[in-house]
């Protein structure tokens, strides 16, 4: 029996196996509103076979957008094309899961194929980013954001409850908070980019309180028995690395306390300049690290789409779901092919039976001959 194929159940939400699609920008949204193109390109992503298929970081305020051309949660005319995007996953066998964020001071950028830098302030696309503290993240975004009051704190608190809402209208059963990857959240846990003297700021309890406080407010809103999970930079590499992952770690522990159901472990991405170990699977030791000590069921991604890789990180206990991203870019059936590859029975079970029965025909007259 394959580990990575057998089903994964989280409160009353069961997954039918344990590969999940994780949150990739498409940057093809107008003002926040879905197209034709992200319903296409989900429904594609579920029919593949996948257990979970996360819709892309989406933001929870205008000035929350990466780019002009994010997805967005932040007014209920939005809520009705990502409801057929959640109904189109759930109909392909997937569970619909979606990811709320707010890109703090990376905000108000070109999309990457076009440059993948600030909009310049003087571009009438280009907005206001706002920051725990007036702290450029440099190289290629070198704007210096506004620092928040505590106001701007207490607004985009409530414009992360708002989103969760609408997310849940839309029929989303799986919700994860973005709080890595440099963006707002995680740019107030970092010390790197949080250097207020407030109580958002200096010790990591300090630190902390922005994120715990708005895993607070959507676990106030969000259905109790739907998934609430989260994406968290717990390493930045930056030479730190001991003292971040305990902190990290310590929090992740807070975040289960507040009713948080699994972490999806990341890269912090807070500052340029680190040294990160690129390579097949680099985040597995951490990942198990992060279940065993904050014993919180754990997904992790980045370079863990060998598949027999994938299935002895599930079948060891390193992590309960693995993030393929890229590989379903390039592949939408990889779970299909990931199944032939471990030796699974009758793989073509993960397709559509449209699909699954032509495959399974050749299969069988092929080895007939």
């Amino acid at each position: 029996m394959s580990a990575l194929f057998s089903p994964f159940q989280l409160k009353d939400v069961t997954l039918r196996n344990r590969i999940a699609i994780p949150p990739m920008c498409q940057y093809s949204a107008v003002d926040g509103h879905v197209t034709d193109w992200h319903l296409a390109h989900y429904t594609s992503l579920a029919r593949g076979g996948a257990g979970l298929v996360i819709v892309e970081a989406t933001a929870v305020s205008p000035e929350g957008r990466i780019t002009p051309a994010c997805t967005g949660l932040w007014d209920d005319s939005q809520i009705e094309g990502l409801a057929r995007i959640a109904a189109a996953i759930k109909a392909a066998g997937a569970v619909p899961g979606i990811q709320i964020a707010h890109a703090g001071r990376k905000a108000s950028a070109q999309r990457p194929w076009e440059g993948d830098d600030h909009i310049p302030a003087e571009d009438p696309r280009a907005w206001e980013t706002i920051a725990p503290s007036a702290i450029a993240y440099g190289e290629n975004l070198p704007r210096v954001p506004r620092a928040m009051t505590v106001a701007d704190i207490e607004r985009v608190r409530a414009d992360f409850a708002a989103a969760a809402r609408r997310a849940r209208d839309a029929g989303f059963e799986w919700l994860e908070l973005h709080f890595a990857h440099g963006y707002l959240a995680q740019s107030f846990f970092s010390a790197h980019s949080n250097q207020r003297t407030d109580a958002y700021g200096g010790n990591v309890a300090g630190r902390s309180r922005f994120l715990l406080e708005t895993l607070a407010a959507v676990r106030a809103v969000w259905p109790e028995r739907l998934p609430l999970t989260a994406r968290f930079g717990v390493i930045e590499y930056d030479g730190r690395d001991d003292e971040t992952l305990r902190d990290s770690i310590g929090l992740a522990s807070a975040f289960r306390r507040g009713g948080l159901d699994l972490l999806n472990v990341s890269v912090g991405f807070t500052i340029p300049g680190t040294s990160i170990p690129w390579g097949t699977s680099f985040l597995a030791p951490v990942a198990e690290r992060v279940r065993r000590e904050a014993e919180l069921p754990v997904a992790a991604s980045w370079g863990l789409d060998k598949p027999q890789s994938a299935e002895a990180f599930v079948a060891k206990g390193q992590m309960d779901l693995v993030m393929i991203g890229r590989a379903h870019l390039a592949d939408p059936h990889y779970p299909y092919a990931t199944a032939k590859a471990l030796g699974v029975p009758r793989p073509s079970w993960v397709l559509p039976a449209p699909y699954a029965h032509w495959l399974e025909r050749y299969r069988t007259q092929a080895s007939a001959h």
